[in-house]
């Protein structure tokens, strides 16, 4: 295969890992439904921050401390696991809240929310190591790592930059406002789900 079709391949396989629901997906969906694509672009400037650093764990050949560090692993999955319940509380106090444009302050908080929601899931790293490990393999140029790390980083921002985007479409727009506190409500749902797996999965790492 050449350099060019296994990096197309490789890029296929991120994209579907990346859509796949989860905590990521869901912040990206509701802060662009609910605060606009300003902020939902800012969520995934910081998703995508957060994956340089498990970017670094996997090119770097890092990742293997959460399998042989059982005390790194439990506390990222715990840390992880306290921040979604957190983000739970605030999404049902404010849940069917809908700031107006001009509302909107908090553009750093959109930035360091999909930061911290993705560096403090260790499914990511875990995600990224396994997807990345067999292209890694092999003989390959210098310059294939940072190929590599540098596709996961710019697709995971400009996929969930163009997500955010999509969501703007006035049907989508309207239907969230007219049902925004009960899809709150279920998007608080489904992240105490995963803060549940996170722990039930990571606390035997």
């Amino acid at each position: 295969m050449s350099p060019a079709l296994e990096l197309a391949a490789f890029a296929g396989l991120m994209a579907i890992g990346q859509f796949s629901p989860g905590p990521d997906w869901l912040l990206v969906t509701r802060t662009a439904l609910s605060e606009g694509t300003g902020n939902g672009v800012r969520t995934a400037a910081g998703i995508a921050t957060g994956l340089v650093f498990h970017v670094g764990l996997a090119v770097g050949g890092l990742a293997g401390i959460f399998r042989t560090e059982a005390a790194w692993g439990k506390a990222v999955a715990c840390l992880g696991a306290a921040y979604l319940l957190w983000m739970v509380v605030g999404l049902l106090r404010h849940a069917g809240e809908i700031p107006e444009l001009g509302e909107i302050r908090s553009r750093g908080e959109a930035y360091l929310r999909g930061f911290l929601t993705n560096l403090l899931n260790p499914k990511v790293v875990l995600f990224v190591v396994a997807t990345t490990s067999p292209f890694l393999a092999g003989d390959h140029p210098r310059w294939w790592p940072w190929a590599i790390g540098g596709i996961v980083i710019a697709q995971g921002f400009l996929l969930w930059c163009l997500w955010a985007w999509l969501l703007q479409w006035p049907p989508v727009k309207q239907g969230y406002r007219r049902a925004a506190k009960w899809i709150d409500r279920v998007f608080a749902g489904l992240l105490v789900i995963l803060a549940v797996v996170l722990v039930l999965e990571c606390v035997a790492i």
